[in-house]
């Protein structure tokens, strides 16, 4: 006869990994809700997001540097990025130094959709995160960011 699995938790709800795989979960109805406007996945906002912040420093990113910055996965970036440049709303120009490797850079259309699924993804975070209090948001940044393991 097989013994019980034994747990050092009385219940699920006293998990850390469940807790965050539930608010997790939740997190992402609400992304999806705010981005159905843009026709936007959540992985495309933020491949087009963050190659808009990284332009913001005066870089042109690489996929690659992209992927490493956002923590998804090369391959997948490329499929994203070359959807995203389909749609019309990233460039992907090859790089004078070396033609196989693109930089990207946000297009006027793509300024546009990220400028109003940026509102609206915030405006879906400050909302869900509400729970926490403007005073323990700061703090819960600080800690989410301990966990990332890149």
């Amino acid at each position: 006869m097989t013994a019980n699995p034994a747990s050092r938790w009385q219940g699920p709800e006293q998990s850390p990994g469940f807790l965050l795989w539930r608010v997790t979960l939740s997190w992402q109805r609400a992304m999806r809700a705010a981005l159905a406007p843009h026709d936007l996945t959540h992985v495309q906002f933020v491949l087009l997001t963050t190659t808009w912040w990284l332009g913001q420093s005066g870089e042109a990113p690489t996929q690659q540097r992209l992927a490493e910055r956002a923590g998804t996965d090369t391959m997948m970036t490329s499929q994203v990025v070359r959807k995203l440049a389909e749609r019309g709303l990233l460039d992907r120009a090859p790089d004078p130094a070396d033609a196989r490797v693109r930089r990207l850079q946000v297009t006027g259309p793509g300024l546009a959709v990220v400028k109003g699924a940026l509102a609206d993804v915030e405006r879906a975070d400050a909302g869900f995160f509400a729970a926490l209090g403007e005073d323990s948001t700061g703090t819960f940044v600080s800690t989410l960011g301990a966990l990332v393991r890149d």
